[in-house]
C-alpha cells in the first residue's frame, strides 16, 4: 500500500458536430498536479516480479483554447480524478525493481464553453466518466525493510467521445466530439507487509 504525487497533462482535441457548420475546434493541454494512493499484491519468482494494483488519484488538470470555427467561444477542459487497474511484470536486481504495467483506466472530466468577450459560461457537459486503457513503466528502490520509493510514468488512451452541451438553464447548446490522451508522472512510496522482512528487491 502506498501514496503518490506528481504532474499530468491531458491532451484534448474538440470537433464541433454539425451537418452544416461542423469541423475542428482546436486542441489544448489540460495540465496540473495530482495526488493519490495505490494498493496491490506482488509475488516474486527468481528475479521476476508479478503484480496486480489499483490506484486512485485526485487531479487538477485544466486547459483551454479559443474555438477555431468561432473564436467568440473558449473551450475549457478539466480533469478532476482518475483511476488505474493494472497488471505488472518486473525484473528485480538486489533492491531495485524495474517494471512495466498495463490495464484499464477511468477519468472524471468536465467540459465547458465560455463566451470569450465576457467570460460568461454558455455551455457545459457536467461531470463525465470515461473508460479507456493505460500502459506504463516504473522504477522502485528498496531503501529500508518493507519500504520502497520510486517513480512511475503512465499513458492513458481515452479515445474519443461525443458530448452534448447545455446552457445554465438546461437548454441544448451544441455537440462536440472530444478526443483525449493523458500522460502522468508520479513519485511513489510503498509499504509492504507479509513475505520476507527484507525485500528481495
Amino acid at each position: 500500500i502506498g501514496v503518490n504525487g506528481g504532474w499530468g497533462s491531458s491532451r484534448k482535441c474538440w470537433d464541433f458536430v454539425d451537418p452544416v457548420f461542423g469541423g475542428p475546434e482546436g486542441c489544448h493541454d489540460a495540465t496540473g498536479g495530482t495526488a493519490g494512493g495505490q494498493i496491490g499484491y506482488r509475488w516474486q519468482a527468481s528475479s521476476w516480479v508479478f503484480g496486480l494494483e489499483a490506484q486512485g488519484n485526485w487531479a487538477d488538470f485544466q486547459g483551454n483554447n479559443l474555438g477555431l470555427i468561432n473564436p467568440a467561444f473558449r473551450n475549457e477542459s478539466r480533469m478532476d480524478a482518475f483511476g488505474l487497474f493494472t497488471g505488472q511484470v518486473g525484473w528485480a536486481a538486489n533492491n531495485v525493481l524495474f517494471y512495466i504495467k498495463g490495464g484499464a483506466a477511468v477519468t472524471a472530466d468536465r467540459f465547458r464553453v465560455f463566451d470569450t468577450p465576457t467570460g460568461i459560461l454558455v455551455g457545459t457537459t457536467g461531470d463525465d466518466t470515461r473508460w479507456g486503457g493505460t500502459v506504463g513503466a516504473g522504477l522502485e528502490f528498496g531503501f529500508a525493510p518493507n519500504w520502497t520509493a520510486g517513480v512511475e510514468y503512465n499513458h492513458l488512451f481515452m479515445q474519443d467521445r461525443t458530448h452534448t452541451f447545455v446552457d445554465t438553464t438546461g437548454v441544448f447548446f451544441g455537440t462536440d466530439r472530444i478526443r483525449q490522451d493523458v500522460d502522468i508522472v508520479t513519485a511513489r512510496i510503498n509499504y509492504r507487509w507479509g513475505g520476507p522482512v527484507i525485500p528481495k528487491y
